[in-house]
């Protein structure tokens, strides 16, 4: 599938990463042969939603978000992907060589030929996130303030509650060891492992309180070369 997609849009092989992600997106949607339910529902416990999904490197004009407001003008760019489970879209915008986050779009999919030149994503390209400011929003900021999870080790050892985020990293651990996460091997000559790190996170119940203690250890996938793996930290 990955390699027909490929082949129909003429994107170069630098993009296969994105193919990847959305063939995976798309046979997590679709129904299975082994299982009553497709995965996209046994996984997320809710009915798939169709009606957003686009044809994989069709066309379509952009609008960029410059500080607070939409830019006026619109580039002509391909769709790539989506953002993670949010219906915000990938965009790779030849002009700049850029890949960048989106929704303000009107795709051109009936205008989409596949006699369109390759287009190569360049390596060592910048990947704008659209950064959203805090001040947009304010409340998600006190949020944050209110849950106060720790962000590193350190700061989960030395928190007033470091029994319950040693308890968590305990549980994480032995699921991982369990579950045969991994195997130990030593790296190829030359190549520097992606390093990990723990991400913590208090779960709280509607009054506020605190119902669970999640420790979660996941991959630096930012740190990834792009084109050979994904820029998305992952759980290893």
């Amino acid at each position: 599938m990955a390699q027909s997609m490929m082949s129909f849009t003429k994107l170069c092989l630098s993009f296969w990463g994105y193919t990847l992600e959305m063939v995976a997106k798309l046979l997590n949607m679709a129904p299975s042969k082994t299982v009553a339910q497709i995965p996209y529902q046994i996984f997320h416990d809710k009915p798939a939603t169709y009606k957003y999904l686009r044809v994989w490197g069709s066309p379509g004009n952009v609008k960029r978000l410059v500080g607070y407001k939409l830019d006026t003008r619109s580039s002509l760019c391909r769709f790539v992907g989506y953002l993670n489970e949010t219906k915000k879209y990938n965009f790779y915008d030849p002009s700049e060589q850029q890949v960048f986050v989106s929704q303000n779009v009107v795709f051109l999919e009936k205008d989409f030929s596949a006699n369109t030149p390759c287009e190569e994503l360049p390596w060592g390209i910048k990947l704008n996130r659209v950064s959203q400011q805090l001040e947009r929003y304010g409340f998600l900021s006190v949020i944050g303030q209110l849950d106060n999870n720790p962000k590193t080790y350190g700061e989960a050892t030395s928190d007033i509650d470091l029994e319950k985020w040693v308890e968590a990293i305990k549980f994480e651990l032995e699921s991982m060891s369990s579950n045969k996460v991994w195997n130990l091997v030593d790296p190829p000559k030359g190549v520097k492992p992606v390093g990990c790190k723990w991400v913590y996170k208090r779960k709280f119940r509607v009054d506020r309180e605190v119902s669970t203690f999640k420790a979660r250890l996941v991959a630096k996938g930012y740190t990834q070369r792009l084109g050979a793996n994904f820029e998305e930290p992952i759980r290893p």
